[in-house]
């Protein structure tokens, strides 16, 4: 069995270590959940049993929390996750343009990593700035009015 490894520590002394800090409480999952995610990229099956185990908490529960929240993720995902809105607000102010156009840029689609893991391409219903559509977030910036020829300026940011 492999462990799961980030900057020479693995997963387990790293739930231990947070599990220590914040607490065994139940309230105390959620951000234990974040930080894990923020750490490693995601939240692997180790994690979940490692915590599990620390919190006496079912896994299944854990599961279902990290599922729940957009904000986790129990895949890996890229250094940069792009989250595209695909609600109909968006849609009619040119947001398909703009969707063809991260595609092509990224050479993803919807739901794929990078072979170089760069970049995770998602799509996710209304982000609430409808005003500004077509809306994107590229991990917590938000970017609004966004059109076509826009994409391949914001994406260097991240370079």
């Amino acid at each position: 069995m492999s462990v799961l490894v980030k900057n020479g520590q693995n997963v387990r002394n790293i739930v231990r270590a947070l599990v220590e800090e914040k607490g065994r409480e139940k309230s105390e999952l959620i951000p234990i959940l974040q930080d894990i995610n923020g750490q490693f990229g995601y939240i692997s099956d180790e994690a979940i049993k490692e915590l599990s185990e620390r919190m006496n908490i079912p896994g299944s529960h854990i599961y279902s929390v990290a599922t729940f929240y957009r904000m986790l993720s129990t895949e890996p995902r890229g250094e940069h996750v792009i989250q595209f809105c695909e609600s109909a607000p968006c849609h009619v102010a040119g947001g398909r343009l703009v969707w063809e156009k991260l595609k092509q840029e990224l050479g993803l689609e919807k739901g794929e990593t990078s072979d170089d893991e760069k970049w995770t391409l998602l799509t996710t219903s209304c982000l609430g700035v409808c005003g500004v559509g077509p809306v994107m977030i590229v991990d917590n910036n938000i970017y609004g009015n966004v059109t076509p020829e826009q994409v391949p300026g914001i994406l260097s940011q991240y370079n």
